[in-house]
């Protein structure tokens, strides 16, 4: 059996971080949050391009983008979207996770999920605090293991 691990790793990789600007508040902590994962683990400023759109349905077609230029090792994907009042809640986050997944799945790229999805504007902030808790830190540091991942697991054949 051979067991394929990859390691954090942002030694000469670039990296796409797609934010929704909508619930400001929530996205510019996730930002920070992911941008400090990859410096935490090698990744040069100057090796990040941030593409801020307006809300979490946008993000698909920005990532999309990004995956389809073969310029980035991974892309980290950022928003809030807050339960409301009316069904919006799940048609967006619904097509918001799916449309990110296909973008992975069709180009082979690390695309990973830092779009929170929460019943109300408290939970969102808790998940976007500072420290290592930070869903935008913890999606920076996803995207950087599965580009190793995939970059070890294409190494041995």
């Amino acid at each position: 059996m051979r067991e394929i691990v990859g390691k954090p790793s942002g030694a000469g990789v670039r990296i796409a971080i797609v934010v929704a600007r909508f619930n400001r508040s929530v996205t510019e902590s996730l930002l920070d949050g992911a941008l400090e994962g990859l410096r935490a683990h090698g990744v040069a400023d100057d090796a990040v391009d941030v593409l801020r759109v307006p809300g979490a349905f946008e993000i698909t077609v920005a990532a999309e983008h990004c995956a389809a230029s073969g310029r980035y090792a991974a892309i980290v994907c950022l928003g809030a979207v807050v339960r409301g009042e009316t069904p919006h809640f799940e048609f967006i986050s619904r097509e918001v996770s799916r449309g990110v997944n296909d973008v992975a799945c069709r180009h082979r790229i690390p695309v990973a999920f830092g779009v929170l999805t929460t019943d109300n504007m408290e939970q969102a902030l808790a998940r976007a605090g500072e420290g290592h808790g930070n869903k935008g830190y913890e999606a920076a540091v996803t995207a950087l293991e599965m580009a190793a991942l995939l970059r070890e697991h294409a190494r041995l054949g």
